[in-house]
């Protein structure tokens, strides 16, 4: 059951589908104080519930560059080795399952995307990108430098 347990989501304009079992919650979160020489995905550090999170903008990290001053504020959170993030998204639609569960991904994507999404989730009539959160931290899964 857990392996076809998604979060659905969007991210500048794309829809998303995150697996549960990556999520601890999703909050809106207060002020983000911005972390010099950080990359401009890397939107700061916020509190939540007495704890520190890395505040991720995903819209950046995908895109490369930063809202600025837009307060998206909706965030997923989640543990990633012994670290908290939030990870900011545009809206979340619902948590449920999918009964076809991951399909490969068919078709062209945008160049963007593709080395952050590693198959597709069909949901409400629609194809939503599957991404994993880890990838969003370091280095995205399908980035792989060829040596």
């Amino acid at each position: 059951m857990t392996d076809t347990l998604f979060l659905f989501a969007s991210i500048a304009d794309t829809p998303v589908a995150i697996r549960a079992s990556q999520i601890e919650a999703v909050v809106r979160i207060g002020d983000i104080v911005p972390i010099p020489l950080m990359p401009p995905y890397v939107r700061g550090l916020a509190a939540l519930r007495s704890r520190v999170l890395t505040v991720i903008d995903m819209d950046a990290r995908v895109f490369g560059t930063g809202r600025g001053t837009q307060a998206a504020t909706l965030a997923i959170i989640a543990d990633i080795a012994a670290h908290s993030y939030g990870f900011l998204v545009d809206s979340v639609s619902d948590i449920c399952t999918a009964a076809e569960g991951i399909q490969p991904i068919r078709g062209r994507i945008d160049p963007a995307w593709a080395p952050f999404a590693s198959g597709l989730v069909e949901w409400d009539g629609r194809s939503h990108l599957l991404l994993s959160l880890p990838d969003f931290v370091g280095s995205p899964a399908g980035s792989a430098l060829a040596a």
